[in-house]
C-alpha cells in the first residue's frame, strides 16, 4: 500500500521505517527540516528510561493548582489568560490522577510502552548506521538523602512492580558515577537498564535519511486535511497538493489535535510547553544522565554540552517563550554541579523552548480515526515520546499490515474521549 505519513518526528520517523520494512511504499509529509529546532524531537532531555511510568497527575494535585497559578518560578506554571481555555483540559488531567488505582493504571499503560525502550532504541540506532548516538551506561535519579528519596516512595513502587529495576546508591557510589555532582545529594536510585541519547535532532535526522535511502519520499508541506469519500481514504491534501494514499498516519505531534478533528477524533490535547538550555563542555561537564529530586529537571551530557531539560509550561502553542523558565533550569543545574556556580549570561548557553503534545489521561493516542481506518493516528505522548517512538512505529505498523499488535491498544484508543 502507499501510506502517508503526516509528520517527521521521533514517531513518525519510526513509524515510516517499520512501514517501509513491511513493503509499503512511504511518503513523509513535513514542512520543516527533520529533528531541527522546531521540534519537540529536537529539544527532548535525550532519556530513554523505563522508570518514565509515573504520570504528570496524581493525587492531591487539585490543591496545588492555586499555588502553580501564583508562584512563577515553580515546576509548573499557567499563565493566568489562558486559564479559561485550558479549564477542560486541566479538569479532565486532574480527573485522571484523582486516586491511586487511576495512577496504577496509567503506570501500568506506560510501562508496556517503555520497558524495552533503550534496546529498541539501541537496535535502530545500529540499523540507521548511527550506533554512536544511543549511549546505555543507566540513569541517576538523585536525591539530598534517603528521606528525600522516601517520600516518592509510590512512584518507585509503581516502578517495581512494573518491573523496573533499580539499585539504591550511597553517597560515595553515586559521586563514584558521578563526581562532578553536588556534595549536598547523598542517595541515588540507579536504574541500570536506563540509557540516552546524545543528540535527539540529529538522531531524527538520520532516521528520516534512511528511510530516504530506503524509498521514502519526502514532501515539504504542511498537511491540511483529508479526502474521504464515506470511510475509504483517498488521499491526503497538503499545501502543495492532494498526495493520493490508501493510509495515512497522524504523527504531527502538538499539530495532530486539528488534524485528528478533521478525521473525527476530539481529542483534548494542550501542549506542555517544555525548556532547555545547553552549557558547552568549557563552562562545565556532567559525567552521566541525573535527575535532581529538587529540580525535576533531566539532565543530559549530549554532543553540544550539558543539556538541562524540564518545566512545564501551560499555555497556547502561539504564545511567546518565557526565557525565565529557562534560566530557573540554569538556576538549578548551579545548583546540582559545583563546576557551574559561577556561570552568567554566558552568550554560548543555549536555551530553547517546544511544544511536548499531551492528552488530558497522560496516555498517548495510538489507533484508528473514527472516521476511517485508513487513518491512524500516533501521537500525544507527552514527556515521553522519545523513548516510545520506535514501539509507537512499530504498533501503527502492525495495525495497518493487520496483525496482532504486541499490547493491548484499546487504552490507546482515541475512543476513548467520545
Amino acid at each position: 500500500m502507499h501510506v502517508v505519513v503526516i509528520g517527521a518526528g521521533i514517531v513518525g520517523a519510526s513509524t515510516a521505517l517499520e512501514l517501509l520494512k513491511d513493503g509499503h511504499e512511504v511518503t513523509i509529509v513535513e514542512p520543516e527540516q527533520p529533528g531541527g529546532r522546531h521540534a519537540a524531537s529536537y529539544g527532548n532531555s535525550g532519556w530513554l528510561s523505563p522508570a518514565s511510568i509515573i504520570p504528570m497527575s496524581m493525587p492531591g494535585l487539585w490543591r496545588k493548582v492555586p499555588g502553580y497559578l501564583a508562584d512563577p518560578s515553580g515546576p509548573l506554571t499557567i499563565r493566568w489568560r489562558h486559564l479559561v481555555r485550558l479549564a477542560p483540559w486541566l479538569l479532565r488531567f486532574m480527573v485522571a490522577g484523582s486516586t491511586g488505582s487511576k495512577v496504577e493504571r496509567t503506570a501500568r499503560i506506560l510501562a508496556s510502552l517503555l520497558n524495552d525502550a533503550p534496546s529498541r532504541h539501541a537496535a535502530l540506532a545500529g540499523k540507521i548506521g548511527r550506533p554512536d548516538l544511543i549511549h546505555r551506561k543507566g540513569l541517576l535519579y538523585v536525591y539530598q538523602d534517603r528521606v528525600a528519596f522516601e517520600a516518592e516512595a509510590f512512584a518507585w513502587r509503581l516502578r517495581r512492580d512494573n518491573g523496573v529495576s533499580y539499585r539504591e546508591l550511597s553517597s560515595d557510589e553515586l559521586h563514584e558515577l558521578e563526581p562532578n555532582l553536588s556534595p549536598r545529594y547523598s542517595f541515588a536510585a540507579f536504574v541500570e537498564d536506563g540509557g540516552h541519547c546524545v543528540d535527539p535532532g540529529g538522531y531524527v535526522a538520520a532516521m528520516v535519511d534512511h528511510a530516504v535511502d530506503l524509498g521514502a519520499q519526502r514532501i515539504h508541506a504542511r498537511a491540511t486535511g483529508f479526502n474521504l469519500s464515506g470511510s475509504r481514504l483517498s488521499g491526503v491534501r497538503t499545501e502543495a497538493g492532494i498526495v493520493a494514499c490508501d493510509k495515512a498516519v497522524i504523527a504531527a505531534g502538538i499539530h495532530s489535535k486539528k488534524l485528528a478533528a478533521l478525521a473525527g477524533d476530539t481529542i483534548p490535547m494542550q501542549s506542555e510547553r517544555g525548556y532547555h538550555v545547553v552549557v558547552p563542555y568549557h563552562l562545565g561537564k556532567g559525567k552521566m544522565p541525573i535527575m535532581p529530586s529538587d529540580g525535576r529537571m533531566g539532565n543530559n551530557p549530549t554532543l553540544a554540552g550539558l543539556r538541562i531539560a524540564g518545566q512545564v509550561e501551560l499555555a497556547s502553542v502561539e504564545e511567546r517563550p518565557n526565557w525565565t523558565r529557562a534560566d530557573i533550569l540554569l538556576k538549578h543545574a548551579k545548583g546540582a554541579y559545583p563546576a557551574l556556580s559561577d556561570i552568567s549570561g554566558d552568550r554560548s548557553i543555549d536555551r530553547w523552548m517546544g511544544h511536548r503534545p499531551s492528552t488530558a489521561d497522560g496516555l498517548p493516542v495510538i489507533g484508528f480515526s473514527g472516521s476511517s481506518e485508513d487513518i491512524v493516528h500516533a501521537f500525544g505522548h507527552g514527556h515521553v515520546g522519545l523513548a516510545a517512538g520506535p514501539v509507537s512505529g512499530a504498533l501503527v505498523a502492525d495495525l495497518i499490515a493487520g496483525r496482532e499488535c504486541a499490547i493491548d491498544l484499546s487504552a490507546l484508543s482515541a475512543a476513548r474521549f467520545r
